[in-house]
């Protein structure tokens, strides 16, 4: 049976060889909100490991929201990052109280989004961990480049990799050049113990909107995914 991480495992060593991720002796904070795109960084991860030429070490944390007030669990992944040999966090947060009934936030995902990095940027630190693991893909930056072009008129998205001083951590995005579509496939074909989101605009976003208008310009001109990121990459727009 084919190896459903063959072609992952490819873009993510292209990946961290073209922007310098993993340094010798990286010890690495892997962000797993339980979803596939943060599972299969977990994974791709873990097998590239086993054989780059320079060692690093993870480390598995995820940030429970707490949604409803009901914890989530997480005993699947668990069981997943014993197998690979990975330390597994799991930190109960206050996102739901503080985002949906605290603040009752209009548009709850930027207040969530920097509560969640905060949150994962400490326990990293508090793990031990320099580098901070990330499991955005390429669709993901040509949203988000997209994103802040239609709503702000900047040319402007997150880099493969940067530099938190105030932190002291750099943050790494390895998936970068993986199609959404392929992360999916494989997460699928590996039977990986994928965590349903609980969020209650989860598929209501801006971001999700973003999406279909890219889906449908994509359809009529050709992957635009690709050529968002060719064009930053040409640019040398935000680390690109």
């Amino acid at each position: 049976m084919a190896d459903p991480f063959s072609s992952i495992l490819s873009l993510t060593r292209a990946a961290v060889e073209r922007y310098d991720m993993l340094p010798a002796g990286a010890s690495v904070a892997v962000g797993v909100s339980g979803g596939k795109d943060s599972l299969v960084l977990l994974v791709a991860l873990a097998r590239l490991r086993e054989f780059f030429p320079t060692p690093f070490s993870l480390t598995a944390i995820t940030l429970d929201p707490v949604f409803e007030g009901r914890q989530t669990d997480y005993s699947p992944v668990a069981s997943l990052c014993e197998e690979l040999r990975v330390p597994y966090i799991v930190r109960r947060t206050r996102l739901w109280e503080v985002v949906f009934e605290e603040r009752r936030e209009a548009n709850p995902c930027s207040l969530c989004a920097r509560m969640r990095r905060g949150a994962l940027h400490a326990a990293a630190k508090e793990a031990g961990c320099s580098f901070v693991a990330l499991g955005h893909h390429k669709n993901d930056a040509a949203e988000t480049f997209l994103m802040n072009l239609l709503a702000g008129g900047t040319l402007a998205c997150f880099s493969p990799k940067s530099y938190l001083d105030r932190r002291d951590l750099t943050l790494i995005r390895p998936l970068i050049f993986a199609q959404e579509a392929d992360i999916a496939r494989c997460a699928e074909r590996a039977a990986l113990p994928v965590v349903k989101s609980r969020c209650p605009v989860d598929g209501c976003t801006n971001r999700q909107r973003t999406k279909e208008l890219l889906a449908d310009l994509s359809a009529a001109y050709g992957s635009l995914n690709d050529k968002i990121l060719s064009a930053m990459q040409k640019a040398g727009l935000s680390g690109w």
